[in-house]
């Protein structure tokens, strides 16, 4: 079947511009709109094809292909047009608005059970705990559905009724020309419902503010930065909807010996010159406790040991990362008469010049 030109469907000339194509596409949105032309299979179809229409020739690029390639040229640029009413209406609201007089110019409906907002809660905790995983216990206020009317907001044994004002729809209208517009019925704020005996526990609301204690898991290698969602533990539904979620935002305290990096962990260690030159045995922190270092002749300042598996244990597989050991060597500031005699003979021998330390007398009598 072949398509329509798109100027003819809007009945503009191909020079027309952007204002006056707008123009013509307004008017035959309100003639065709379905609201106002029910069961007008006709009027419906003009809608659609005036919509594709200013679709293509209110973008530039579009309207650039199909002037110069027509409708085949938009098919091989993957323009598919559209496929339902609620496509044409978001697509172009600020029109409809403009229009209609309310968004999308199709009427409202009434309020419905809503999904509760999600909460937020900051949590810091140690570097064991992190390591190890640990199950801590927060308290914090928030909206709950109320347990004596189960987020009806009515009394016990009674139950909410339609509004008398907008008939239960949520939405009272008022005609204004051609067209009739929607807006909220200020009775029921839009819920289409009254509560006649509103429950004394929550004043009708559904919902109650409590402090509420709720525990948390945390697992073994957790890392800063890492969020924990609680399913159901955000703030309650509206109108007994379903409540949103807990995120647990996690961060890790510094701590006083272990600097972490991912799932390594990194210390100092101090030896003496002379245990980095000879080597020798050392007992090094952990996060289980301490743990003997070996640490081999000629160890030079700043080398550094690894020990795995003494780390931070891997969140998502098995295993832990390392302990990294980064040796510093001290150098003694005062030397006694018999250390500077030895390394006085060790220079000698290494044939290294070095400062004497020895006193000689200047005059003698």
């Amino acid at each position: 079947m072949t398509k329509k030109d798109y100027y003819e469907i809007l009945g503009v000339a191909r020079s027309a511009s952007a204002d006056e194509i707008k123009k013509a596409y307004r008017q035959i949105a309100m003639k065709c709109h379905p609201d106002r032309c029910p069961g007008d299979h006709e009027a419906e179809t003009k809608f659609k094809e005036a919509a594709e229409a200013y679709e293509v020739l209110s973008d530039s690029e579009k309207k650039r292909i199909y002037d110069q390639y027509g409708h085949e040229g938009l098919q091989g640029s993957g323009f598919q047009g559209f496929s339902n009413f609620d496509d044409i209406f978001s697509s172009f609201s600020d029109i409809f608005g403009e229009v209609f007089g309310f968004q999308g110019g199709r009427r409202t409906q009434r309020r419905r059970p809503s999904r509760g907002a999600d909460l937020r809660y900051d949590m810091a905790i140690s570097l064991e705990e992190a390591a190890k995983g640990t199950e801590i216990e927060l308290e914090l206020p928030k909206t709950d559905t109320c347990d004596n009317c189960k987020g009806t907001g009515a009394e016990p044994g009674t139950s909410p009724e339609p509004c008398g004002v907008c008939g239960g729809k949520g939405q009272v209208y008022r005609t204004q020309g051609f067209f009739t517009i929607s807006t909220t019925c200020a009775h029921c704020r839009g819920t289409g419902r009254v509560i006649p005996k509103p429950c004394k526990t929550c004043r009708g609301s559904g919902t109650i503010t409590r402090k509420k204690k709720i525990k948390v898991k945390i697992p073994p290698g957790v890392d800063a930065g890492a969020t924990m969602r609680v399913t159901g533990e955000g703030e309650a539904g509206d109108l007994g909807g379903p409540p949103g979620d807990l995120y647990v935002f996690i961060d890790i305290k510094p701590h006083e010996t272990f600097i972490r990096q991912g799932d390594d962990l990194y210390i100092e260690a101090t030896v003496s010159f002379v245990q980095a030159a000879l080597g020798t045995t050392i007992k090094v922190p952990t996060l289980e406790g301490e743990t003997d270092l070996e640490i081999k002749a000629g160890t030079q300042p700043n080398e550094i040991y690894t020990i795995k598996d003494k780390g931070i244990k891997h969140l998502r597989s098995n295993g832990s990362g390392a302990l990294n050991v980064g040796i510093r060597v001290e150098i003694p500031k005062k030397l006694s008469k018999e250390q500077q005699e030895i390394l006085q003979q060790f220079a000698k021998v290494t044939g290294e010049s070095v400062k004497s330390h020895s006193k000689k007398k200047l005059f003698s009598f």
